[in-house]
């Protein structure tokens, strides 16, 4: 009606094209299109003809009956997004967007539900290596079994720098996942955990950290100058909680996928196949150029990220440790040992190591068992 009263003003001239064009807010150009369209047509030939044409990013029928056949036959219970980033691993070129609608649609994924009040969340680190997190999470990870998942992850990218499953968490495994970290990537600043009872000593319950008398694992951060921090509650360790919401859909669904069964088999899908795919995805850009991450050149680390215990030497010149007999074999730089006051350290490989001063006096294996001086410790 309003192009009608736009072209009788132009016909009868009391209007120009340019003040026409102005009334239906189009440019003269789009004026004269429909000048022409109209006297050929008549007022029909005006409509959008796009509303009446199929898109031709529209995928085929047959294309989505396929893409809902596999998601029902292998990937039942998926995320939308992680079934999204497996199908693309096998050629699959539809947009997220796409594939979600479609699963939506299907009633095959539910739509998320409204995101409640606004917070303002923490900046992330601006560098790599200037805050490390590290959790644990326990979970049924393949059907009838429970492990504990290890992740070290950095705050600045996301990256996750080591990951593992062990049967069950402890000082051990922490100190593991630090290992990994300096050994890949050099020293980091700080080192940001919860506060579990192998990473602090905590006077009361749901207290205040006890930052004077350290654990073995803090007293090995310290040797190695990285801070502890650690977090009061399950929201300050919100980027680990969510990361972990992701690994407890996805990872079990994979393992059953791959057909893995066995802890072994499941660390080594972490090692070569999940945990590079989740970088890949999950890892975000740092906010500033540069490192924070410091090349270690202190040799190895067996000595310092281990658990020290304090022992006085026998008469036998053997250390009585955990109901083993720890023999000290007879040296030339001294004629014994009795009463010495002497450190049995224990490495990550279950070894263990006899120190008096900074000099090491035996190697014994898990056993107690006296090592040879030239078998090489596992690292």
């Amino acid at each position: 009606m309003r192009f009608e009263e736009a072209y009788e003003a132009w016909e009868t001239g009391r209007l120009t094209q340019a003040e026409a064009a102005r009334l239906l807010g189009v440019c003269d150009r789009t004026f004269r299109r429909y000048l022409v369209r109209y006297e050929a047509d008549g007022l029909e030939a005006l409509g959008d003809r796009r509303l009446e044409q199929v898109s031709h990013r529209k995928a085929p029928v047959d294309e989505v009956m396929e893409l809902m056949s596999t998601y029902r036959r292998r990937h039942e219970g998926w995320s939308a997004k992680h079934f999204d980033a497996w199908s693309r691993k096998d050629g699959g070129a539809r947009s997220y967007t796409g594939v979600k609608s479609r699963l939506q649609e299907a009633a095959r994924v539910r739509q998320a539900k409204a995101r409640g009040a606004h917070r303002k969340r923490r900046e992330r680190s601006p560098w790599p290596g200037l805050m490390i997190h590290q959790d644990g999470s326990r979970h049924e990870w393949i059907a009838g079994q429970k492990w504990d998942l290890i992740v070290t992850m950095d705050d600045a990218t996301n990256e996750h720098y080591s990951m593992f499953f062990v049967e069950e968490e402890g000082t051990r495994s922490r100190r593991q996942g630090v290992r990994e970290v300096i050994e890949s990537r050099g020293l980091f600043s700080t080192f940001y955990s919860d506060r579990g009872s192998h990473y602090w000593p905590t006077p009361e319950a749901e207290g205040k950290v006890d930052k004077q008398h350290l654990t073995p694992f803090g007293q090995a951060m310290k040797r190695l100058g990285i801070e502890m921090i650690a977090a009061y509650s399950p929201e300050a360790r919100g980027r680990s909680e969510r990361m972990f919401c992701t690994h407890q859909d996805r990872l079990p669904r994979e393992l059953a996928l791959a057909g893995i069964t066995d802890l072994a088999a499941a660390n080594r899908y972490l090692t070569e196949v999940y945990r590079p795919a989740f970088n890949a995805e999950f890892m975000q850009p740092a906010m500033e150029e540069g490192s924070a991450f410091v090349g270690w050149i202190g040799g190895p680390l067996d000595g310092i990220l281990c658990e020290r215990f304090e022992r006085t030497v026998g008469n036998d010149h053997c250390v009585s440790f955990e109901g083993m007999k720890l023999q000290i074999p007879a040296d030339r730089h001294r004629c014994h040992y009795v009463k010495a006051q002497v450190a049995v350290l224990r490495r990550t490989d279950h070894t263990l190591a006899i120190l008096h001063g900074p000099r090491k006096l035996a190697d014994h294996d898990e056993a107690g068992k006296v090592m040879p001086p030239n078998l090489k410790v596992a690292a």
